[in-house]
């Protein structure tokens, strides 16, 4: 009897690459794997793209992890480091890292290195979360380049907050911030995320940053990876373990937020929000079993979801079921979860089986 098991189809995430690469033009692409790689196993995936131009991490922990499995591309820090001790492991492991503060400015000026660091100074172009102002940019490069310990040539970066939305008059206005700000400076330039690379071909400079969709993930939940050429990297799956008789008017679960309309067949399988399955997708999600969607009914439990297999039903306990993946597009169960993608595969717990593999698959 299969427990709650991810498979990770590592061919998957190369063809992936592949195919943003070429969507990225001329530019470079860097493959961001935060977060453990969105849940799919951060090293894992980075020696699975040999040929990446570089890798993105948030936090320096994952950063040292990586080049610690033997990664030698390029790694850049998002956040930036946050103290000196930071900086110092930053210089020693070869990281780039990001500066979008006047404290992070002053660390490293107070912050002798060992070796020279790259660093990538964050334009804040309009989504106000991170980075300078576009009018302080020559004022952060000038100081940047006074210290011997900075690697010459300073890059640039932002972060485009709507560029899911391709009516949203945001993205221009954020590239066109961008350009002005950077117009006549140096540097390597990077402004496209996954839905820029995506959706917005004015998005690019010299440097793309492929997230979500390097799993094969739509950054728009009204679409799906394979409506872009991508090849979802997760199948979730886990097994029936029980299935009975249940009578018309009857409920089940928790609360009892369900009742049958009519004599049916109600099947339990062995998945809950234990290991990350959302509870939000009480009465909404689906799963596939056996070739057909069968609908969630009841409350999520901790171990365990109950679906409808419908009165005729001729599945077995033992039998598989596709909780997302090939069959069943991730971004379908987050919005009937009214979730994000993002956070059904991050939020996979330690009880979930993680199965890496180059599996062959069939071009979306």
């Amino acid at each position: 009897m299969q427990t709650p098991t991810a498979r990770i189809n590592l061919n998957a995430i190369k063809h992936n690459y592949s195919v943003l690469k070429e969507l990225s033009g001329n530019q470079k692409l860097i493959a961001v794997i935060k977060g453990n790689a969105y849940g799919h196993d951060a090293n894992e995936v980075a020696h699975a793209l040999p040929n990446a131009d570089a890798f993105a991490v948030a936090r320096i922990e994952e950063a040292i992890n990586l080049r610690r499995s033997g990664i030698e591309q390029p790694i850049l820090l998002l956040e930036g480091c946050f103290c000196h001790k930071e900086l110092l492991k930053a210089s020693q492991f070869n990281l780039d890292t990001v500066v979008h503060s006047h404290n992070q400015l002053e660390d490293i000026e107070r912050c002798p290195l060992p070796n020279p660091i790259k660093v990538w100074l964050k334009v804040d172009t309009g989504m106000h979360r991170l980075g300078v102002q576009p009018q302080d940019v020559e004022h952060y490069k000038r100081r940047l380049e006074a210290f011997d310990y900075v690697a010459e040539d300073i890059h640039f970066l932002s972060h485009l907050s709507c560029a899911d939305n391709p009516s949203s008059d945001k993205t221009a206005s954020q590239i066109s911030v961008f350009s002005s700000a950077l117009e006549n400076v140096n540097g390597l330039k990077s402004l496209a995320n996954s839905a820029g690379i995506l959706l917005w071909p004015n998005s690019q400079f010299d440097v793309a940053r492929a997230g979500i969709a390097l799993f094969g993930i739509s950054p728009q939940i009204t679409r799906t990876g394979k409506d872009f050429g991508l090849i979802p990297a997760m199948t979730f799956e886990t097994s029936l373990i029980s299935k009975r008789d249940h009578q018309k008017g009857q409920a089940v679960g928790y609360g009892e937020t369900w009742v049958a309309s009519q004599d049916t067949t109600l099947g339990v399988i062995a998945v809950g929000y234990g290991d990350g399955y959302p509870r939000s997708g009480s009465n909404n999600a689906c799963v596939y079993i056996n070739g057909r969607l069968v609908p969630v009914v009841g409350r999520v439990s901790m171990d365990m979801i109950v679906v409808d297999l419908g009165p005729k039903s001729k599945d077995q306990c033992g039998d598989i079921v596709e909780l997302w993946g090939n069959n069943l597009p991730i971004e379908h169960v987050a919005k009937s979860a009214q979730a994000i993608p993002y956070e059904l595969t991050i939020q996979l717990t330690s009880r979930v089986s993680k199965e890496h593999c180059f599996e062959s698959y069939t071009k979306a």
